[in-house]
């Protein structure tokens, strides 16, 4: 009997070795074998923070691997940007990107160096959403046509806050200030809770902000919402008006989110990921986390987010030269 087993072992070994062999030479079809760490550009507690841990949960259980978030904040994403950029292409190490750093910040400032078209390879599109204008309740407007006149009736007093240089709120404040014609003091601030806090504070009047992160605050009087930035008026928020009923037509910011990798990354890998995540973002768990973020779900190929994104900076580049911003 042993000598058959030790025959049967002997006999078995050049498969299994050619197996491992294989499984070693192409690492994709055992991915992923050890923990994933999804970088997050900004402060705990924003829409990109909260939308990559509940992806890193869902895709934990979905590879049977921990999916670690790293946040990591400083220079409008730029940082956590860089970090990801740098680490090899293996499909452990991925950005929640948006936006600004994926389609502002470049456009912005060439000089960063930082180009996301040959720095990340696309995985897929997760979500966008809307942002709220909104004023402390002591300035003495209740419409933007009456915003716009208070600025140019008191020039250099209007302050609005933001996330940072090159985040959306900060570009759709220019884009509103460019379009109208006024002049407002840009406050940066590192969060969007600090921003928020600055306005109802009184440190400055306005700032552009994500809905669900003040829909309470508006609901209870302590800030004004003036518009919201989608095409058409939103359900959580029928009585505001959008930008283009205020009289700014195409105004319509939607802030995305979505998840990159170095690029180089093999392609199975990045195919394999966007599968998990296309179904993660299709769950009812998902539906219910993204309604709470007033947020709404993307799907699609790696490619057809290459594509979306090609488009936003066609669309941004658009944007802020009518608005006569000055672009790179």
């Amino acid at each position: 009997m042993t000598s058959r087993r030790g025959l049967f072992a002997i006999l078995l070994a050049p498969a299994l070795l050619a197996s491992a062999a294989q499984a070693q030479s192409d690492p994709t079809q055992s991915y992923p074998r050890h923990p994933v760490w999804l970088y997050a550009p900004q402060a705990p507690g924003g829409p990109t923070d909260l939308l990559a841990h509940a992806i890193a949960q869902r895709l934990q259980a979905a590879f049977g691997q921990r999916v670690f978030v790293e946040n990591r904040g400083g220079s409008s994403g730029i940082v956590a940007g860089r970090a990801v950029a740098n680490a090899r292409p293996d499909g452990y190490t991925l950005l929640m990107g948006n936006t600004s750093t994926l389609v502002l910040v470049p456009m912005l400032s060439q000089a960063m160096s930082y180009d996301p078209t040959k720095l990340f390879a696309p995985v897929a599109r997760v979500a966008e959403s809307y942002q709220v204008l909104v004023v402390n309740p002591s300035l003495p407007v209740n419409s933007v046509a009456a915003l716009v006149a208070y600025a140019r009736a008191n020039p250099g007093k209007l302050n609005y806050a933001s996330t940072g240089i090159a985040n959306t709120n900060h570009l759709s404040s220019e884009l509103f200030g460019g379009s109208a014609g006024v002049s407002m003091i840009h406050v940066p601030y590192k969060s969007g809770a600090a921003a928020t806090t600055a306005v109802l504070n009184g440190e400055v009047q306005m700032t552009f902000i994500n809905i669900a992160s003040v829909r309470p605050l508006i609901a209870n009087g302590k800030l004004r919402a003036l518009a919201v930035t989608s095409a058409d008026r939103q359900a959580l928020l029928p009585e505001v008006p959008t930008m283009i009923e205020s009289g700014f037509p195409d105004f319509v910011v939607r802030p995305f989110f979505g998840i990159v990798a170095p690029a180089g990354t093999p392609v199975p890998i990045v195919d394999k990921l966007n599968d998990a995540i296309n179904a993660t973002m299709a769950s009812q768990e998902m539906q219910t986390a993204l309604n709470e973020l007033d947020a709404k779900a993307g799907s699609g190929t790696a490619a057809d987010f290459a594509t979306f994104m090609a488009n936003d900076r066609t669309r941004w580049l658009d944007l802020l030269r009518r608005a006569n911003l000055g672009v790179d």
